[in-house]
């Protein structure tokens, strides 16, 4: 078990494990990788959101861009795109600011809104991490989507924290054991970048197993006439 963040697995891997885990898979195991439209604008959007060298005080407000965050319980490492910081008289002391702060993360999305988790969990695992190093409680944060240009604030309830460490569990456990799933066809496949890697349109042909078994069978049969 991981216990150095260098080692750990990536943060932002919980959305793509979220959204299909043979994507994560192709991903974070066999190190594949395919670019779409929609990967290329996300891509650019959250390289602007993760220049580290940018930070900004607007009063009682201080921004932070690409802070780094790790969690020992999570076993998860990345950045966050943007961290505020607001005066809060029942905030946290931070090295070199004058007063107390309370933390709040804003996550940058390409595109709108999902029905799926997938977001949220990134969102509270990034969240996690950063109550885990300043020591502090983070009862919200946000997501940014640029399709809409608006802010959802995300409630960070215990039931979506238990989500997030129990996704993160299965990602450690399935990443130890080297494991691909296998795929599960649905209408996430034609918005996915790997779909030409993946091919799930094969598996309804039946696995690679079935298929040498059969093939193996009737080479038997045919040798046995």
């Amino acid at each position: 078990m991981a216990t150095n963040p260098d080692d750990f697995l990536p943060l932002s891997g919980i959305q793509h494990f979220c959204f299909c885990r043979r994507q994560w898979a192709l991903i974070h195991l066999e190190q594949q990788w395919a670019e779409n439209l929609r990967t290329a604008e996300g891509k650019l959007q959250h390289a602007r959101c993760h220049d580290d060298t940018y930070s900004e005080s607007r009063g009682d407000l201080r921004v932070v861009r690409g802070m780094r965050v790790a969690s020992q319980t999570l076993r998860l490492s990345g950045a966050c795109d943007v961290v505020e910081f607001s005066a809060d008289p029942n905030g946290i002391e931070i090295q070199g600011w004058p007063g107390t702060w309370q933390p709040f993360p804003v996550e940058y999305k390409h595109g709108a809104p999902k029905e799926h988790d997938a977001d949220r969990l990134q969102l509270c695992a990034q969240a996690m991490a950063l109550e885990e190093m300043l020591v502090c409680t983070i009862p919200c944060g946000a997501l940014y989507y640029a399709g809409t240009r608006r802010r959802e604030t995300v409630e960070l309830t215990e039931e979506l924290r238990q989500k997030t460490q129990a996704t993160a569990d299965e990602m450690n456990e399935l990443y130890a054991r080297g494991h691909t799933p296998k795929v599960r066809p649905g209408k996430h496949c034609n918005a996915c970048s790997l779909k030409e890697l993946c091919m799930p349109a094969l598996c309804r042909r039946g696995d690679a197993a079935g298929y040498i078994r059969t093939h193996l069978e009737e080479a038997q049969r045919g040798g046995e006439r």
